[in-house]
């Protein structure tokens, strides 16, 4: 317990990496560079703020004191048309910039959005599996998620704390011909009852993240019970009462968080009350005096008892917005922080991608994931030459995965070296070098769009006969044809009322069609056909040969039988090549390989003989 609160301590004394000055500077660089509108309407409400409140304090006195020294009723009624011209004036072009400051205060948070979405798609690979990248990236959407959010709300922070500045200002000028000992007094009690309240206010902030966990784990429980893809398991298993039992758990935890919360509040307000009849009881006193051994006028009393509320008013506003504005700098820390995330790739500069062929190599490569106890690739060889097709096969957990990551630069090796043409490939520039492969991975996206754009990947001019020689290639042409929309029909209904909803198979054609369509000089499959049943699995690897013809390609698969087609088969075990060869080779070797096709094949017969078939079951790439 003890080694848990000094961990804790220390994450609260650790200091941001940015101080208020400098994030207000970054917020105003970006509304400078297209947004100029928002620093000027974020001055004029300010001011205008700071205009409008004065205005109200002189009016009464004003008037009143028109009526004291016996002024024509002209006079008054001219007073009076000043001061509605005035207020017209100043109520409406405050009216006027509120109105029009949300446009471009969103149009700014939106840039930064764009700049965290552009810093989360084209991280280094690494970082997304950081656990302290993940956390940080989610805490600083959480900057962007709303208008409230510091993002935006800081605007709205820095026009309160300049018109509170110069309240401050004027009132205490004001105030000082006075009693400079009033404005001593209102000084001392109302930085009082602020610090009392911050402290007390410091609880709810303190909790903030429990309360969003609490708050996630409600929202989760609503999500299971809404999601279709929890449908099954809601009806077979029941999990309805342990969503409602997590939902009810979490509902008496934040009941709990509101009741604490809102105790300190009622103390917080009582203290307001008791503090600010004190400030007004010596105002009175002191005013009163003055009137009475007439130094002043009612007028004047008029105009200083409000300038001695207004005092008080202009620092409580200066201290809670300083608070505020303190606490908003630290949620732009976290956003600047991620945004500027050191990068372990390097993605500026770096030499020229040589010209194809490639000849890539893998020497002395060891990697090993952080924080686990042992290298998954241990002291890997490997050359693959131009054009050369290999199969990468072995049990799960054997390194399969990680060395095609490491071959297509996902990952950099933890000893050892990647080499394209003999350069490391550290030294390129990595996005340029991920624009010579082509790739289908085990856990691949669908975007909600039409089939063309999925294939395509864009929106604007593509080939078509490209795109339908893609689709035909991946047993997938026919099926777009039949749609009434063809290769136009949307895919997904969580955003289309209409969305196509692609079978398992169909989605793995699909992403092969991507593969297909980009055309890149080298291809990786990882395990492009589990989705499909042997027969439709034989198919697309009928075709293996013509869909890489001229390139080279590795091909991932946990069914022996399908890299027969291979030029090579590597046969990983323990993070180590410990069999390579042709499927033939393996197989005359006796070997694990051909072990672990022995079994496969086995199933196989055996799930085949109870049924009529015309294809031979030698011929299941499967």
């Amino acid at each position: 317990m003890a080694e848990t609160n000094t961990v804790s301590k220390s994450k609260k004394k650790e200091k941001p990496k940015y101080s208020i000055p400098s994030n207000i500077a970054f917020m105003v660089k970006k509304a400078w560079n297209g947004h100029k509108a928002v620093l000027v309407i974020c001055l004029s409400i300010a001011f205008l703020t700071f205009a409008k409140t004065v205005i109200d304090m002189l009016i009464a006195p004003m008037i009143l004191q028109v009526v004291e020294t016996g002024g024509s009723v002209s006079a008054l009624i001219i007073r009076i048309a000043v001061f509605v011209l005035i207020m017209i004036i100043v109520n409406g072009g405050l009216d006027y910039c509120n109105l029009n400051s949300l446009y471009g205060r969103v149009a700014v948070r939106s840039e930064i959005i764009v700049d965290l979405e552009k810093k989360r798609c084209s991280t280094s690979y690494p970082n997304l599996f950081d656990t302290k990248f993940t956390e940080n990236s989610k805490r600083a959407y959480e900057t962007v998620n709303s208008n409230s959010q510091a993002s935006e709300a800081i605007w709205g922070t820095l026009e309160g704390l300049l018109a509170n500045i110069l309240g401050f200002v004027f009132y205490l000028i004001l105030i000082s011909n006075l009693d400079i000992r009033i404005a001593a007094v209102v000084t001392v009690l109302t930085v009082i009852g602020f610090a009392v309240n911050a402290k007390l206010g410091e609880w709810d902030y303190a909790h903030r993240e429990e309360r969003g966990e609490v708050v996630n784990k409600m929202y989760y429980s609503n999500e299971v019970l809404e999601d279709n893809k929890f449908g099954k398991e809601l009806r077979i298993f029941g999990i309805t009462d342990w969503a409602n039992d997590l939902w009810e758990k979490n509902l008496k935890l934040l009941h709990n968080l509101n009741y604490q919360k809102q105790k300190r509040y009622f103390i917080g307000s009582v203290l307001d009350i008791v503090l600010t009849i004190l400030k007004n009881a010596v105002a009175y006193a002191v005013l009163i005096s003055m009137v009475l051994g007439n130094k002043i006028s009612v007028a004047e009393f008029l105009l200083y008892f409000a300038a001695v509320s207004g005092y008080s008013a202009w620092i409580g506003g200066i201290l809670d917005m300083t608070l505020k504005l303190r606490r908003q700098s630290l949620e732009l820390s976290i956003l600047r922080e991620f945004l500027e995330w050191e990068e372990p790739f390097r993605f500026e500069g770096g030499k020229e991608i040589p010209a194809a062929p490639f000849v890539f190599e893998l020497k002395n490569v060891s990697f090993r994931y952080p924080e686990a106890d042992k290298d998954t690739i241990t002291d890997l060889n490997l050359r693959i030459d131009p054009e050369e097709k290999i199969a990468v096969v072995g049990l799960n957990g054997a390194g399969k995965t990680t060395l095609i990551k490491l071959l297509a630069g996902f990952l950099d090796p933890t000893k050892g070296q990647v080499l394209l043409n003999g350069i490391d490939i550290r030294e390129f520039n990595r996005r340029e070098y991920y624009d010579i492969f082509s790739a289908v991975f085990q856990e691949f996206s669908v975007i909600p769009a039409s089939i063309q754009e999925n294939v395509t990947q864009t929106s604007d001019s593509f080939d078509k006969d490209r795109l339908n020689e893609s689709l035909a290639q991946a047993d997938l042409l026919d099926k777009v044809k039949s749609l009434p929309k063809g290769a136009q029909s949307q895919i997904t209904r969580k955003v289309y009322e209409d969305g196509l909803e692609l079978s398992g198979g169909e989605t793995q054609r699909l992403m092969l069609a991507r593969v297909l369509y980009k055309d890149s000089p080298v291809v990786i499959l990882d395990e492009p056909t589990a989705a499909l049943d042997p027969i439709a699995e034989n198919n697309i690897y009928l075709k293996y040969n013509e869909m890489t013809k001229g390139k080279q390609s590795v091909f991932i698969s946990h069914r022996l039988a399908s890299t027969r087609f291979c030029d090579r088969i590597l046969y990983l075990e323990n993070g180590k090549i410990a069999e390579e060869g042709t499927h033939e080779e393996l197989m005359n070797a006796g070997g694990k390989y051909a072990e672990i096709y022995g079994v496969q094949s086995k199933y196989y017969r055996e799930d085949t003989s109870h049924e009529e078939s015309d294809i031979d079951e030698d011929s299941f790439i499967a």
